[in-house]
């Protein structure tokens, strides 16, 4: 019975991947891809002449089954990629990894690139804990989403296009208040990273006058939790 791996890829600089996955994507007998197209680029990159095939959000529902039944009968192993950091974190391989452990296949994740950790440490909020959101909902379910996060106290970490950034920015600025503190980060490990800090009412009139350009992670301070009344009182 073959294993199966989820090997993060560079999400910028192509230095950006461990020589572990390096190795584990030059033994395998196959490699599922989010876009081969994508994928040729860093594989010619590294060297590396494995068969792929396309595994992806438009096509995982229907061939999960198959491709776990292709893995039990992979005589080493197989690797799980997504176009750009760790498959399954806002990008496929859910589906695969759930079904592979019902199946009886073994899985394991290696540790590498992800676009929101060096964003959220980048990003000087309070970085002990925090709630990933990923993208919000485009249309229905969205403003419902954000009025549940109103109250929340831990960082709040979301991913957005560069199309919906200044949209997404005003409405947080709308539910969480003007004066938030938050950060908008983008290009992480690229030639134009940038880290732009400050309140959202600042946020939102930096991207007014920059358009925004590449993949962004955005981030907003939780709200502050009240002090309780006797913390600061001496006792008599």
């Amino acid at each position: 019975m073959g294993m199966l791996y989820v090997v993060p890829t560079p999400v910028g600089n192509l230095e950006d991947i461990t020589l572990r996955a390096v190795r584990l994507l030059k033994e395998a007998d196959f490699i599922l891809a989010e876009d081969t197209r994508t994928s040729a680029k860093l594989m010619k990159h590294l060297d590396i002449q494995v068969p792929m095939y396309s595994h992806h959000k438009f096509n995982e529902h229907k061939t999960v089954g198959s491709v776990v039944e292709r893995i039990r009968n992979s005589v080493n192993h197989v690797a799980l990629i997504s176009d750009a950091g760790t498959p399954a974190i806002s990008d496929p391989g859910f589906l695969l990894v759930r079904e592979s452990v019902r199946s009886g296949v073994e899985v394991q994740c290696l540790p590498g690139a992800t676009a929101f950790v060096p964003a959220l440490v980048s990003s000087a909020l309070p970085s002990e804990k925090f709630v990933f959101e990923g993208f919000l909902p485009q249309k229905k379910g969205r403003q419902t989403r954000l009025n549940f996060l109103k109250s929340e106290q831990r960082t709040m970490i979301f991913y957005e296009s560069p199309y919906r950034v200044l949209k997404t920015l005003t409405q947080f600025v709308e539910v969480f208040g003007p004066e938030r503190q938050g950060a908008a980060v983008r290009e992480i490990s690229k030639v134009h990273e940038e880290c732009v800090r400050g309140t959202l009412a600042e946020l939102v009139a930096h991207f007014t006058k920059n358009e925004p350009r590449g993949e962004f992670v955005l981030l907003v301070g939780g709200v502050e939790e009240p002090r309780r009344g006797g913390d600061s009182e001496k006792e008599e």
